[in-house]
C-alpha cells in the first residue's frame, strides 16, 4: 500500500485582478515612486514578489499569504504592507513578474504561424515552472507591462493576415485557450503524483480489479479495440500528445486565412487589384452609411454577425460612459 506524505500540498483557485484598481496598476507600472524623506527602506517591492513567487513555486498557492512571505524575508507582516497593500495586489504583481519570462515572438523568424507556436511553447514551459500560474483564473487581465507586451506581440503576429480585427483577438485567444487547458492536464497529473505520494503506475495497478473482472469489451469495444493496439500504454498528457493538439489548432487557423485569401481573389477585378469595397474597413468589412454609430464617441460600430448587439465602439468606450454615469449626480442620470 502506498505511504502517503504527511504533508500534502493543496491546490487553490484565485482571480487575478482582485486588489485595488489605482493601486495595483500604480504597483505593476512603477508609477508611484517613493518619498526621499524618511529612513532608507529595508524591502523592495521587488524583493518581496520575488520571495512570493519562490513560495508558490515551492508550496503552492494555498501556502502564498502576507505572513508567509514576511517570515521568508525576516520581516515582520506590518512591514510588508508598507510596499503592498495586500495579498491581491501582490499577485497581480506576481503573474506579470512570471510573464516577463516570455520572450517576444517578434524576434521569431518564420511567418505568424511560427510566432505563436513560439509563443504557446513559452507559456507550456512557463506554467510547468510555476504550476501556480494556472491556479489563477484570468478572466479580468492584470494589465501589467510584461503581460500586455507579450499579448500585444502575438496580436502583431496575427495581425495582417487577412482576419477580420475581432478574428485576430480571437485566433490569440484560441491558441492560449489550447495551451492553458493541456498544461493544466499535465500540471495536474505531476501534482497528484506529487501530493499523494501515489505514482500513476501504483494508482492503476490498484485498479486492475476493474479490467480483470469489470471491463467487457463488447459493452466498450472501442476501447478495447485502442487497449489491444496499445494506444492507452502511453500516459495521455505528455508534451508529445501537446504538440500534436498544438499544431492541430494551427491548421485551423490557417485553413481560414487561406479561405480568406481565395476570397479576397475572388473579388479582385480584372486589373488585379482588389475591389474598392474590400479595404475600407479593418478586416475587409465594407462600409456603409446605416452603420450604427458608438453611444460615446460617435464612431462607426462594427456589429458582430451573431449575438447582441454593441453600444460601443470599444472597451475604452464603454469603460469611459460607465466612468461618466457614476460621476454624474444622480438627479442628472
Amino acid at each position: 500500500m502506498a505511504v502517503k506524505p504527511q504533508r500534502r500540498r493543496k491546490t487553490a483557485t484565485e482571480y487575478s485582478g482582485g486588489g485595488d484598481a489605482v493601486r495595483s496598476l500604480e504597483l505593476l507600472w512603477g508609477a508611484r515612486k517613493r518619498p526621499n524623506r524618511g529612513p532608507k527602506p529595508g524591502l523592495s517591492v521587488d524583493q518581496i514578489v520575488r520571495a512570493a513567487i519562490e513560495l508558490a513555486d515551492g508550496e503552492g498557492l494555498s501556502a502564498l499569504s502576507m505572513q508567509r512571505v514576511a517570515g521568508k524575508l525576516g520581516f515582520t507582516t506590518m512591514s510588508l504592507y508598507r510596499y503592498v497593500p495586500s495579498k491581491a495586489e501582490l499577485l497581480d504583481l506576481m503573474l506579470d513578474t512570471v510573464a516577463g519570462e516570455l520572450p517576444l515572438v517578434d524576434d521569431v523568424p518564420g511567418g505568424w504561424r511560427a510566432k505563436l507556436e513560439a509563443a504557446a511553447l513559452a507559456d507550456w514551459a512557463l506554467y510547468h515552472r510555476h504550476p501556480w500560474f494556472l491556479h489563477v483564473t484570468p478572466v479580468r487581465p492584470v494589465m501589467g507591462p510584461n503581460g500586455m507586451a507579450a499579448y500585444d506581440a502575438e496580436l502583431r503576429a496575427v495581425c495582417g493576415i487577412g482576419l477580420s480585427d475581432r478574428e485576430v483577438i480571437a485566433a490569440v485567444h484560441l491558441v492560449d485557450g489550447y495551451v492553458r487547458g493541456a498544461a493544466r492536464h499535465s500540471v495536474d497529473a505531476a501534482e497528484a503524483e506529487r501530493e499523494t505520494g501515489i505514482t500513476d503506475e501504483q494508482w492503476w495497478s490498484e485498479r486492475a480489479y476493474f479490467w480483470d473482472k469489470l471491463f467487457d469489451p463488447e459493452r466498450l469495444p472501442t476501447m478495447a479495440k485502442l487497449m489491444r493496439s496499445g494506444a492507452f500504454d502511453e500516459h495521455p498528457f505528455t508534451e508529445e500528445v501537446f504538440l500534436f493538439g498544438l499544431q492541430r489548432v494551427l491548421e485551423g487557423i490557417e485553413a481560414l486565412v487561406r479561405a480568406r485569401s481565395l476570397d479576397r481573389d475572388e473579388t479582385c477585378d480584372e486589373t488585379g487589384t482588389l475591389a474598392r469595397e474590400c479595404d475600407e474597413t479593418p478586416g475587409g468589412t465594407p462600409r456603409r452609411e446605416d452603420r450604427p454609430t458608438c453611444a460615446q464617441c460617435g464612431g462607426e460600430i462594427a456589429q458582430p454577425a451573431t449575438g447582441r448587439p454593441r453600444a460601443y465602439c470599444s472597451r475604452a468606450c464603454q469603460q469611459r460612459a460607465y466612468r461618466a454615469r457614476n460621476a454624474s449626480p444622480p438627479a442628472a442620470r
